[in-house]
């Protein structure tokens, strides 16, 4: 069965094209942005080399085109007609309380990610714009959504509501959701089936790093805690977002500034996190070089980091009575050693042996850091979010046919 996977931001649209059959992958590449003068795509053609294709994209539609068309081009494509695509499986940022797991799209469910718009107004209505997209297009392909909330909608109510007037819950949903799920997910499972045991008997942690961070606590195979909120900026310190912070200070803040609410929203998301408190980069590269030439406040910015990661660790090692597993994923987390190895620091009381010399060498692949004597399996698993959206889409398809 091919599946082509879809992410639509608010200005990008990422794809996969699957064999889901043999589980190749038939094509890959995204657009950037999207209504915005300077719009292309970028993909790796047959050969394995990067091309860029320049072109005025102004919309969600017309970028899905533009995708469609490349990969039935005799030139780039792998496809002779839209007709090779079975099914079409979506990224959907949050489905609210409304949705525990995958779902095949109609009207009826349609409106229901409508309604969740208000919960992530970044994201909800750029996903919609792609099922609509692929809707008009399209019109008899099945379409799946996966959402990034679904894994956590396990998590018992004592650990997602906040301590606010219950009425905030009852009329606006206000509560912890978590965002990353599919990640978590597959990571999670992949680190199970790498060691050879059994997912449902695991105490897992699993540590999403990116531009975005989000840790989550796994045990016997469901989600019972995780770092983000009601919003992707809960939790841990990140590229431009906050994390957790007083709600006092934001406040006190809002005064001093005389922000309004658009503007405190961007204070958090887009020019706080190790951004904001460097004055360097959210780019963990940038802030490494610049570590190295002496920049004390990016060195600082590291340490906070790496130091709410360790902390968050523990909190969840003490809410799992114990840890199993634990596994760095994310571009940070398959890639940056240092960030692996501060965090891993001094956590032999946990169990945790951790081989340093084999941490340093290693980047971007499977493989366990821990010494064979550690009661803690600590792992890099890369993520394949799309992978675990395009095998929800064929079961999901499967079961109901």
């Amino acid at each position: 069965m091919k599946t082509l996977v879809l992410n639509c931001g608010s200005s990008s649209i990422k794809y996969k094209l699957f064999d889901m059959t043999s589980g190749e992958v038939m094509a890959q590449g995204g657009i950037e942005k999207v209504g915005i003068d300077g719009s292309f795509l970028k993909f790796t053609d047959r050969t394995g080399e990067k091309v860029v294709l320049e072109r005025d994209i102004p919309n969600h539609e017309e970028g899905i085109s533009f995708i469609l068309s490349i990969l039935t081009d005799d030139k780039y494509g792998c496809i002779k007609s839209y007709g090779e695509i079975d099914a079409i499986g979506h990224r959907v940022v949050h489905g609210g309380e409304k949705f525990a797991s995958s779902v095949l799209i109609d009207r009826e469910v349609i409106d229901k990610m409508v309604e969740c718009s208000d919960l992530a107004p970044l994201h909800n209505p750029a996903n919609l714009e792609g099922i609509s997209a692929m809707t008009k297009i399209m019109p008899d392909t099945p379409q799946v959504g996966v959402f990034d909330t679904a894994f956590h909608q396990t998590m018992p109510d004592y650990a997602y509501f906040y301590a606010l007037p219950y009425d905030v819950y009852r009329k606006y949903g206000v509560r912890r959701y978590g965002f990353h799920g599919t990640s978590h997910r597959y990571v999670s499972r992949r680190a199970c089936e790498i060691l050879g045991v059994p997912y449902e008997k695991q105490r897992i942690v699993t540590a999403h790093i990116g531009n975005g961070v989000s840790i989550t606590a796994i045990k016997d195979g469901v989600s019972v805690d995780t770092s983000m909120g009601l919003t992707p900026v809960e939790g841990l310190i990140m590229g431009t977002r906050s994390g957790d912070v007083d709600a006092g200070a934001l406040v006190y803040i809002m005064q001093k500034e005389k922000f309004d609410a658009d503007k405190l929203s961007d204070f958090l998301n887009k020019k706080s996190g190790v951004a904001g408190f460097s004055e360097v980069s959210s780019d963990m590269r940038d802030l490494e070089k610049a570590i190295q030439d002496g920049n004390k406040r990016a060195k600082l910015a590291l340490d906070m980091y790496n130091y709410r990661l360790k902390k968050y660790i523990g909190s969840y090692a003490a809410a799992l009575g114990g840890i199993d597993i634990l596994v760095f994923t994310g571009g940070v987390g398959e890639n940056q050693w240092t960030t692996r190895a501060d965090v891993c620091r001094d956590m032999e009381f946990m169990g945790i042996v951790f081989d340093e010399e084999k941490n340093r060498n290693e980047r971007g692949r499977e493989i366990v850091l821990s010494k064979p004597e550690s009661k803690v399996a600590v792992m890099v698993v890369p993520t394949d979010e799309e992978y675990m959206i395009a095998s929800d889409t064929v079961a999901l398809l499967s079961s109901s046919s």
